[in-house]
């Protein structure tokens, strides 16, 4: 390993242990068991997120109270509630007539992590509010009772069907509400028009309260709490959200054109959709205590009364977080799937999602498709692989010259590096020529940091004896807890720290780099090991096989590389050298060095003067 090598494995480990600290937050202190799943609400959630009050249902009869407390709207306030779902291929939509909304989604394609059905939301952790203001004061128009024209159903292949609601007051006057459910699809169209109102509203704005303490559904808590947040889209600055990973409750208002807003997590989110934006919005979320659930969220959107006369349109989507499938959903919505920073998203997004989708087309094993993208990824970056070993092997045939300089000079480190550029411009060697194949690396290094572990489709997907690769992978359970590391040990991580040893070792044999800076290389794989422990076992596992791949390529290069005749065309380049006039940039860097050298001379006589 030489020094270009160590000083990149230094600043790898440095990002890795930065973003594992930062994007980590405490254990909570003691998890609620107290035999139900009922969510438990702290002081702090009290003070930010005032759960939705639900109104008592009025009598049938309406007196004289009801007609003052909603004016034209009482009509509408009393009558049977009827639900009925319609199934999909993709998933189980409850609807009621009272409030004429979802009251629940199924996901049927995917499980909890107890293997349990996957509910989206239901009645009682998801609730939304229609508010307008009248007459009469403030009406939650989902507190209606609706009529409509469906029943349950399923739908076929390539069908979709048509449900509305419609709430008819007194005076003829009514609310539509209408839903446009996909067969194949997770999204569905909503649109909502108020007939007949403009004498009844007396705000020039409609108000979406959406409330959801978002279930938990993975195995990992703490992993799934850190990829809760709440997400939006702004027409003027694209995509943002709450701080994903807070022990503090947080609010934001955003005063633009907001597109679209979700719930998301993990590798779910349910969102909402305007055709023509919503005029602000008000994002706030709580952590909370109960292990059932992984954050209390609430969005607060406005909506012009005049879209709501004409008719609004809007998307709802109650899905996975896939990026092949968010990405059809509409502009930036697919940020709902982190890919990572920018510098290395577009690797993710250009290349490997792509490669990946091919190959989940014809494999159904998740671990050999992993196996089969280290091969392909290993197999493009081979020729900057095998720069970068040569560069070490010219490195390793220039130490007893190195060592040579390093005596003569003694300690005067200015008159050292001179008489080492003056070595390397005879010899023809690039002192960095190793580093920029690895730099070129990095981008495919990091984007697997982020692609694995948050990459839906190896959620559930069992190999060897991991039995989530989205997740890490349990090899020993360890009967206490080992800080920075956790309470159990990860075999594929185990496997990578022990394949990363192994070819740190054998780099040490070409390099020419001697003493702490030559150890150092054994050190940055055991801070992996702790790092990566709790991480998905499919990152783990690429970064393995990729060391073995890259054990065999190097003993493949050291086979066919010659050292002797490598000093030979260097001796070579040497004699050439004598005759050939220096470069300009070698000349300015001549200069600038004997420039550093006089300045240094000239402080140092100071001192004794």
């Amino acid at each position: 390993m030489d020094r270009n090598q160590a000083i990149g494995l230094v600043l790898i480990a440095g990002i890795l242990i930065t973003y594992s600290l930062v994007f980590k937050p405490p254990t909570p202190e003691e998890p609620i068991t107290t035999g139900d799943t009922t969510s438990v609400t702290t002081p702090a959630e009290e003070s930010l997120i005032q759960p939705i009050e639900q109104q008592a249902a009025p009598t049938v009869n309406r007196d004289s109270l009801l007609d003052s407390q909603y004016g034209a709207f009482a009509s509408a306030m009393s009558g049977t509630e009827e639900t009925f779902i319609i199934e999909t291929e993709k998933a189980k939509y409850n609807f009621s007539t009272k409030g004429g909304s979802i009251q629940s989604v199924e996901l049927k394609d995917y499980l909890t992590h107890t293997k349990e059905p996957l509910i989206l939301f239901d009645e009682s952790s998801n609730r939304q509010q229609l508010q307008i203001g009248t007459t009469n004061g403030v009406v939650d128009l989902t507190t209606l009772t609706y009529s409509t024209n469906q029943g349950a159903q399923t739908l076929q292949s390539g069908d979709s069907t048509v449900v509305k609601f419609v709430a008819t007051l007194a005076d003829g006057s009514n609310v539509e509400q209408s839903y446009t459910i996909f067969n194949d699809k997770y999204d569905l169209k909503y649109s909502i028009k108020l007939n007949g109102m403009q004498n009844k509203v007396l705000t020039n704005e409609m108000t979406i309260v959406w409330e959801d303490n978002m279930k938990r559904f993975e195995y990992n808590l703490d992993d799934a709490r850190n990829k809760a947040t709440l997400r939006y889209y702004t027409f003027e600055d694209g995509s943002d959200n709450l701080k994903a990973i807070s022990n503090d409750p947080q609010q934001e208002t955003v005063g633009e054109g907001i597109k679209w807003a979700s719930f998301s997590q993990h590798f779910f989110n349910a969102g909402i959709i305007a055709e023509k934006g919503f005029s602000s919005g008000i994002f706030a979320s709580t952590p909370v205590a109960d292990t059932s659930h992984v954050e209390l969220g609430k969005m607060e959107l406005k909506v012009p009364m005049s879209d709501l006369y004409a008719g609004a349109n809007f998307s709802y989507y109650y899905g996975p977080n896939s990026y092949k499938v968010l990405r059809k959903v509409t502009d930036g919505y697919e940020d709902n799937v982190y890919m990572g920073y920018k510098l290395v998203s577009w690797v993710n997004k250009l290349i490997i999602v792509q490669l990946f989708s091919f190959l989940e087309q014809h494999i159904a094993n998740y671990g050999i498709i992993i196996i089969i993208i280290v091969l392909i990824i290993k197999l493009a970056l081979f020729p900057l692989s095998r720069k970068s070993y040569l560069s070490m092997a010219k490195m390793k045939v220039l130490k007893p010259e190195l060592d040579a300089l390093k005596e003569k000079t003694g300690g005067d480190m200015q008159a050292q590096q001179q008489e080492q550029m003056k070595l390397y411009r005879e010899m023809g060697v690039n002192p960095i020529s190793g580093c920029i194949p690895l730099v070129l690396q990095m981008p495919f290094l990091f984007a697997m940091f982020f692609f694995f572990p948050n990459s839906i489709e190896l959620r559930g997907e069992s190999f060897l004896w991991a039995h989530d690769l989205s997740t890490y992978d349990v090899l020993i359970n360890l009967p206490f807890t080992i800080p920075f590391y956790g309470d159990h040990v990860s075999g594929f991580t185990l496997l990578m720290t022990l394949s990363t040893l192994a070819i740190t070792w054998s780099n040490n044999q070409v390099s020419s780099v001697q003493g702490p800076m030559k150890n150092i290389g054994y050190f940055m794989p055991i801070i992996f090991m702790f790092v990566l422990n709790s991480y998905s076992a499919g990152l783990s596992f690429y970064y393995f096989v990729s060391n073995l791949v890259t054990f065999g390529q190097q003993t493949l290069i050291r086979r066919f590389v010659d050292e002797d005749k490598i000093r030979n065309q260097l001796m070579e380049n040497k004699k050439k050298a004598g005759t050939k006039g220096k470069s300009k940039f070698q000349q300015r860097l001549e200069d600038a060095m004997k420039a550093s050298q006089e300045a240094q001379r000239q402080k140092q006589n100071k001192k004794k003067k």
